[in-house]
């Protein structure tokens, strides 16, 4: 098998096209197709469907993706282990989530630039069960996520607890939420939440059907402004960070529902496939870094 062939493939299934792969690895459109083609001769199986756009490997194609990228990474890691002064390059593909976006890609990704100035960076942004399963399908070499308490990455990852914080209710005044609400009286209230996919909102979920109460989503909206300029609105009940509170523009607007019932927590954690291999110091320096600035910004508890 030709890792070159491989190596062709590998970008089509990641970038989603030919013509995306052909840039990144700096080969022509028709060389990139010809590899695939040896590829698919050599293992007698067709890896592709080339009636999806973007293009999508097969069933077969996907497993050849999944091993595929094992067998790159551990050409990486043999490059690495070899090259002198154990200099690191490659690519690290990092996944980070909504919540910890603004930490992550501040002075953490910095020092990893400072201290690797080798190494390839691609971000990607997901909620926390979907970049969970890309890291455990080595389609992501680690992930930050945000897990609710007592809920932990599966088996087949490592995860690392970078910090647990609270999460405080927010509302109106004019929504008429009484003071210090049991579960049941929340659950009269529609939400404003994230779209569905956010683990965090299938956990409060979980946690209302467990008490068999209704669990109404008045609003799904992306960004966390317009979120709890929807919630200054009176429009419904918001999830936040104190830290995310302190800083927001709506925080006059709004108050901090006290529920003695329901203290939700959350957990952050780095994920990602063992072994870590030749990217064992660099997810070792972003996760510290990420822990320390999450740190500075006071969300965590005590």
């Amino acid at each position: 098998m030709n890792i070159h062939d491989l190596e062709a493939f590998v970008a089509v299934v990641e970038t989603g096209s030919i013509v995306a792969a052909s840039a990144r690895i700096h080969l022509t459109q028709p060389g990139i197709t010809r590899r695939i083609q040896n590829l698919e001769d050599t293992l007698g199986i067709t890896l592709l469907d080339r009636q999806s756009k973007p293009l999508k490997p097969t069933a077969a194609g996907r497993e050849a993706y999944e091993h595929g990228r094992r067998v790159l990474r551990s050409l990486d890691d043999l490059k690495a282990g070899v090259s002198p002064g154990g200099t690191i390059g490659g690519e690290f593909r990092l996944g980070i989530m909504p919540y910890l976006s603004e930490a992550a890609l501040s002075a953490p990704l910095d020092q990893l630039r400072g201290q690797f100035p080798q190494l390839t960076l691609r971000i990607a942004t997901g909620w926390s069960p979907q970049l969970i399963e890309q890291v455990a399908h080595s389609q992501l070499d680690a992930a930050t996520v945000c897990l609710a308490e007592g809920v932990r990455p599966p088996e087949n990852v490592v995860g690392d607890v970078l910090g647990v914080h609270s999460v405080i209710l927010v509302a109106a005044p004019s929504l008429g939420v009484p003071e210090k609400p049991r579960l049941e009286d929340l659950s009269r209230f529609p939400w404003i939440m994230n779209q569905n996919g956010c683990g965090f909102r299938a956990f409060i979920q979980h946690r209302f059907e467990a008490e068999r109460l209704p669990f109404d989503v008045g609003v799904e909206a992306m960004s966390a402004d317009l979120r709890l300029s929807l919630v200054a609105r009176g429009l419904g009940i918001g999830v936040m960070t104190p830290a995310a509170l302190e800083d927001s523009r709506w925080r006059n607007a709004i108050e901090i529902v006290e529920a003695p019932d329901f203290r939700p927590k959350v957990v952050n954690w780095l994920v990602h496939r063992p072994p870590a291999g030749r990217l064992a110091r660099p997810i070792a320096t972003f996760g510290e870094a990420l822990m320390e600035t999450l740190k500075s910004k006071r969300p965590f508890l005590t």
